[in-house]
């Protein structure tokens, strides 16, 4: 069966079509790089990170670049019955005819779907069964802080600003045409990580005793993000995609310091782009998309000093373009940031329901400025809040849980101050499991036990037993995955291997996600869910100390400290705390 039969056989046909307004050319060149994201086109074309990645390989001569993303189970199984590969979406050439394939692991639940699509592609797993007549495999993202549970697949991680490295990567391997002698010479820039080169001893108790060979990796930094690379257009999806607007990035790092937020840490220092060049940027992707939206993004965009100029700019150039502000913590909520969002519902996310856990956290956030966003909000019209809180955290208590319902409360007093009826209020309450992640203070930490995990949904559901009241939680079989790939090693690799083998991918949806294969696959190669989600010793050899993000062991662990004497450290705003990333460059709030 021919692709354009089978393409009319199968959902969603336009995922596999390829040929955006806005992509580019369909020519190969002297050099051809495919960037694989491992979920579905409509997560993949709401993603910034290889939109911007694209836009700084293309700047190398000779270079085409195509975009490829994990086909649907029906579209895959066609491919398969077929003996049809995976293909880039313009040039409809097959990723093993592209001399890089290069993955973006943004969650650790897609590490399956790589293989997934490895698979398809008649690719090899392993990197070790590929030779010359296969593409460099290259992953990114910030998956690959912990790369280890993916090390047997990838030729090559890219560990921090992609878009400093992978330009230098393309014009690497376009100059080395002997893959071993390219990987060799790559080993020696920084930022990138070649995994066959580190080898990982293991004691008999299981534990790491120690790494060899290339043993300290350090982060790629973009240092002026006004000269770094970022696409002046944008491709519009040929069906909508998650978030379907046109996107700039405001700032990246965070100066806050969640203990448990693993991005605060992975993305310092604090860089900002000038008002100036955003708004060209804005109206550069307004121009050539017929966007009617662009969303301002950053961990934090509250904490964008110019915000409130920058929204003045962007309204005087583009009057009929809506500013979204997907990003705005409680304490740096305004009226006027509020007035420039949608109508429909307000997100706030307090992590934990009292300020001793929020404390804790290092959420430097109070409850009277949880009540000044939430009127603030009223005023302006909004009936429906979205409130995210965090369970399981290190030191929390029943007392501490409770505190999420006496903040609902108090929500729905403050809505009734001014004779509103109580019933137009909505009020969705939705609480994660806590998964300790590395490069975070809590990266030591344990997870909760099932039993333990039971009680506190048992409480929130009998406490949030309220009238317009929306409760929802996430499964801990999971979470707990995940907390097994984020804190894993290279042992992790057949496990995954075997997962996928039984039928593992996708996992990151619903409908596809199935724990006993997760289970017997841990249970084949040796491994267990425990040995991951216990508690670490401080003094223990971590999977991920090969790789340095420039934030210190030390601090980190100050960092622990401080959240057991409940004291905050509040943000770099308030002074450099010494994280470490001083060491190498200021950073703009140094």
């Amino acid at each position: 069966m021919k692709l354009n039969d089978i393409l009319k056989k199968v959902e969603k046909p336009a995922r596999y079509t390829g040929g955006e307004w806005g992509s580019g050319g369909s020519e190969f060149k002297d050099y051809n790089y495919c960037l694989c994201f491992p979920d579905v086109y409509e997560v993949g074309m709401s993603n910034l990170g290889i939109r911007v990645v694209e836009a700084a390989v293309s700047t190398v001569d000779g270079v085409f670049v195509d975009r490829c993303f994990a086909p649907w189970q029906d579209f895959g199984k066609a491919l398969k019955e077929n003996n049809l590969p995976l293909y880039g979406l313009n040039s409809r050439r097959p990723l093993k005819d592209f001399d890089t394939v290069a993955f973006s692991l943004q969650f650790e639940m897609s590490y399956t779907t790589v293989l997934y699509m490895l698979d398809l592609a008649n690719i090899p797993l392993r990197a070790k069964d590929r030779g010359e007549d296969y593409p460099v495999i290259e992953a990114g993202g910030p998956c690959t802080c912990n790369p280890e549970p993916m090390a047997d697949f990838i030729d090559l991680f890219v560990i921090g600003a992609g878009e400093v490295v992978c330009p230098k990567l393309a014009v690497l391997r376009k100059e080395t045409k002997k893959k071993e002698e390219f990987l060799q010479k790559a080993s020696k820039l920084e930022g990138v990580y070649v995994p066959k080169y580190t080898q990982v001893k293991y004691g008999d108790n299981g534990l790491i005793e120690g790494f060899s060979g290339i043993t300290k990796v350090k982060k790629a930094v973009a240092y002026d993000l006004d000269k770094a690379a970022f696409p002046k257009t944008q491709a519009v999806g040929n069906i909508a995609a998650i978030f379907d607007r046109g996107v700039l990035e405001v700032m990246r790092g965070c100066c806050r310091g969640c203990r448990f937020c693993q991005a605060g840490f992975l993305y310092r220092p604090i860089r900002k782009r000038k008002v100036e060049t955003l708004v060209e940027q804005a109206k550069s992707i307004i121009s050539t998309t017929g966007f009617d939206e662009i969303s301002l993004n950053s961990l934090s965009t509250g904490d964008y000093k110019e915000l409130k100029q920058l929204l003045k700019e962007l309204k005087r150039e583009l009057p009929d373009t809506k500013v979204a502000l997907p990003s705005l913590r409680v304490d740096s909520f305004d009226g006027e940031f509020v007035s420039q969002s949608r109508k429909s519902s307000l997100t706030f996310a307090p992590e934990a329901g009292t300020q001793r856990l929020r404390d804790v956290i290092n959420k430097d956030v109070t409850e009277e400025e949880i009540e000044r966003a939430v009127r603030y909000a009223f005023e302006q019209g909004f009936t429906n809040i979205k409130l995210y809180f965090m369970m399981g955290l290190p030191t929390e208590t029943d007392e501490d849980l409770i505190g999420i319902a006496d903040i609902v409360y108090k929500i729905r007093e403050i809505y009734s101050q001014n004779q509103r009826a109580a019933r137009n209020l909505k009020i969705s309450v939705s609480v994660s499991t806590f998964i300790p992640k590395p490069f975070t203070p809590f990266q030591w930490e344990r997870q909760i036990t099932r039993e333990e995990f039971e009680h506190k949904i048992a409480l929130l559901k009998e406490k949030l037993f309220i009238k317009g009241v929306t409760f929802s939680w996430n499964d801990l079989e999971f979470s707990s995955l995940e907390a097994v790939l984020a804190r894993g090693d290279r042992r992790l690799c057949g496990v995954i291997e075997s997962a996928y083998k039984k039928g593992s991918f996708m996992d990151g949806w619903t409908e596809y996600f199935n724990n006993q294969i997760w289970l017997d696959a841990l249970e084949e190669n040796g491994l267990n869910v425990g040995l991951y989600t216990r508690k670490h010793d401080e003094t223990e050899i971590l999977a991920w100390d090969i790789i340095d993000i420039r934030v210190t062991k030390n601090y980190l662990l100050k960092e622990l400290k401080k959240a057991y004497d409940g004291k905050v450290t509040g943000s770099c705003f308030s002074g450099c705390k010494g994280c470490g990333v001083q060491k190498d460059f200021g950073c703009e709030l140094c």
